[in-house]
């Protein structure tokens, strides 16, 4: 079978011009019945159905080879050439065909350019990475803010109520205390506070650090408000014992 003009269409009109590489064309989607039921979707002929999607670059190396008769997946003659290239990366026959656009510097260096894949006959244009991230993040921040406008807006909705004199079935429910669970828990409490260590001393002053003068009268002053107001040097968190509740 001859091979067909690249780019020409089943009417024979130029093929129209290529898309300049890293444009985004995710937006779009190719599929051509007429194709998918003359002939199967498999390795050997994936790669002449993906050539007449607008993903497809005319000028790169796999173009060169279909011209000189050779299979355009070849590796053994692609990694001779330098330029832009497709390869075969992933594939599940018939579903899915995942093709990586890439820039061939030397045999063993390529960079990666773009993805593509085919589902079930259907060519797609892959998102970059960060285009996902920003989408996830974006989704993320967008659900993150309507639940704080929903809360907002019901708290605004309580405090309305509560002003208004509204009194709701939750405040009319009378609260009901466990007298044994209170006791239980002054018991745990108190455990607790006996076996703490005792307050550490205060720290040193630095060497060379010189405290403020005070006359005799502050001096005076200071030492008879601290008789009058210094509770008895006992330590607050042992000795006090435990915390006491009001009786119900």
């Amino acid at each position: 079978m001859a091979t067909p003009l690249p780019g020409a269409n089943f009417e024979g009109n130029p093929p129209a011009p290529p898309q300049p590489p890293g444009t985004d064309m995710t937006g779009i989607c190719f599929r051509d019945q007429l194709w998918l039921n003359s002939y199967p979707l498999d390795r050997n002929l994936i790669f002449d159905y993906f050539a007449l999607s607008p993903f497809y670059d005319w000028t790169c190396n796999n173009e060169q080879l279909r011209l000189r008769s050779i299979h355009p997946l070849d590796l053994s003659h692609l990694s001779k050439m330098t330029g832009t290239e497709y390869m075969l990366n992933e594939v599940v026959e018939p579903n899915l065909f995942v093709i990586r656009k890439q820039k061939r510097d030397s045999p063993e260096k390529v960079n990666p350019m773009l993805t593509y894949y085919i589902l079930d006959g259907s060519i797609y244009q892959a998102p970059q990475l960060c285009n996902v991230f920003a989408a996830r993040v974006g989704r993320a921040l967008y659900h993150i803010s309507k639940a704080f406008s929903t809360a907002a807006s019901k708290l605004e909705k309580i405090g309305y109520e509560e002003g208004e004199g509204v009194i709701s079935e939750s405040k009319v429910t009378k609260e009901v205390i466990d007298i044994k669970e209170v006791k239980r828990i002054d018991h745990i409490l108190a455990s607790i506070q006996r076996k703490l260590p005792p307050a550490p001393p205060p720290p040193r002053f630095p060497d060379g650090y010189v405290p403020p003068q005070t006359t005799e009268a502050e001096k005076g002053s200071e030492t008879q408000q601290g008789t009058e107001s210094q509770p008895p040097a006992v330590d607050p968190i042992i000795d006090q014992g435990p915390s006491k509740r009001m009786k119900f």
